[in-house]
Order: C-alpha cells, then structure tokens, then sequence
C-alpha cells in the first residue's frame, strides 16, 4: 500500500521513542500540574472573537508549502512550526527552551510536554494576538489532545484545518522526478522543467549521464529521500500519524480536505473560502 489517506486499512499507530520526562513547564505546559484536576474541555467551535487557529496538512510534495504564504497573509497570523519554535527557545534560553536543550545535548527525543510547553510560550507573544498557523503539528492524536487542553484553558479551540490531498501516484511523480545543482541550488524537473540536456532511456526515463545544469554544464543530483522507496516510507508514516490526527477533529466540523492535485492558482481558488 503507497499510503493514502482513504485507505480503506486501519492505520497503523505510530509508536514515539520513550525518553525521560523533564520537568514540567511550571506554568506553560499543555498539561495541568495538579493530579487531581480535571483536564479543560475542549470547545467544539472556537467562540466568537475568538482568535483564528489554523493547522495545515500535507504529504510531501503536495504544495503545502507554496499555500502556507498566502494562508498567513489572508488570515493575518504567523506561520509556526515546532523545528522553528524549538529552536527559537533554545535560542532565548527560555525555560522550557533550556530543558529541549538539556534533552537534545543528552541525545534524547523531545518530549510532547516539552513541545506543547514551547508552543504555550510561543502563542503567547504580540504577534500570535489574532492568531496561528500550526503547520505540521499535532503529529499524533496524543499531541492533538494535549493542544486541545492548552487552548481549552484560555476558552479556545481550533478554527480550521486545511489537509491538502494529493493521490500517491502523482507525488510519486512530482518528488521523483526532482534533480538538483548541489552548488547552486538550482532545481528542475524531468517532467515539468527538465534541462536542456535531458535524454530519456528506453524505459522512459531519464538518462543520469544526460542530466546536467544548464547554466554550468555540470551534472544534476537527486536526494537520496527523492526516490520511490524513500517516499513510500515517508508517505506511510504520514498517513499512519496523520490520518488518526484529522479523525479527532472531523466531528467538529473544522476538518477541510483540499484537492491539491491541481495548479496552484486553483489550489488557492479552493483553499480561501476556508479562511
């Protein structure tokens, strides 16, 4: 199975790396320091004048990130990731950002308390006021409650999700047939923008020997995760994590699919609405 995230097979659960727990955030973790308190309960719909939390989905290769942009500019709200807040805290040295680097020094896997404790210091700053744009996270349903409880303390929900489908095949296709000049940065594509020199084999495909940089003559590389096994992988643990994630959210109604297996004018013709 290539992944796909209508599947007709369960998905299977992802399984996260047992570290050590650090200290709890003293006040800005997702969960209540107190045993016996009764964690918050998540509003089915975000109150009125509420600020607008936005997360968006994507497998690789589906133009999440070509949409993001125009997502943050039409809500007015940062675009946050956890790889960019975790190490933005660490950065400041704030207190949770202090104990992902004692984590991350000693080898270990951040834990969820660690990251949903970032995303609360995050959040709370000048720029998140009318609201965020979570971009690949919750990654597991545990992660999803978490931030649920978080939000769910200051009378917040989530306002909307955008997942941006693609079929498997085609980001086969987009992924795969990605080249790359190592000194230049420069990319092409043996379908959609392939270099001069490009000579296809019998099969079809491109001739390695053939793929060279236009402007210097020098020869293309692909990355060793822009192959058809590497994407498999990748793709099944997208949608082992990701599905069960959009399931949590579908009965609230916020859960929207776009179909990205378009041009990206079209993909952002469907996307705004949403916002």
């Amino acid at each position: 199975n290539f992944g796909s995230s209508h599947s007709s097979k369960a998905a299977v659960p992802h399984r996260r790396r047992r570290t050590p727990r650090a200290p709890r955030p003293s006040t800005m973790g997702c969960t209540n320091s107190s045993p016996a308190a009764a964690p918050a309960a998540a509003p089915a719909v975000a109150p009125a004048g509420a600020r607008t939390i936005v997360m968006l989905f994507g497998p690789p290769g589906s133009g999440k990130g070509t949409q993001a942009p125009k997502v943050v500019e039409k809500v007015g709200a940062p675009q946050l990731s956890t790889g960019d807040m975790l190490r933005a805290a660490v950065a400041e040295g704030t207190e949770v950002g202090k104990q992902a680097k004692a984590v991350m020094e000693s080898g270990g896997l951040v834990s969820d308390e660690i990251v949903c404790g970032i995303i609360a210091e995050r959040i709370a700053k000048p720029d998140c006021a009318k609201g965020f744009v979570l971009d690949g996270f919750p990654r597991t349903v545990e992660q999803a409650k978490a931030l649920d409880e978080l939000l769910a303390k200051k009378g917040e929900a989530v306002t909307k999700i955008l997942a941006f489908d693609v079929p498997s095949e085609i980001l086969e296709e987009r992924i795969c047939g990605r080249w790359t000049h190592k000194e230049s940065g420069r990319s092409y594509h043996a379908k959609f923008s392939p270099p001069k020199s490009m000579k296809l084999l019998d099969s079809g495909k491109p001739d390695p020997e053939t793929m060279l940089d236009d402007a210097t003559g020098e020869k293309l590389i692909q990355r060793d995760d822009d192959t058809a096994e590497a994407l498999k992988s990748r793709l099944d643990k997208y949608y082992s994590q990701t599905t069960p994630v959009l399931d949590h959210y579908e009965p609230r109604g916020i859960v929207k699919h776009i179909n990205a297996n378009q041009a990206p004018e079209q993909v952002w013709t469907e996307t705004e609405p949403h916002l």
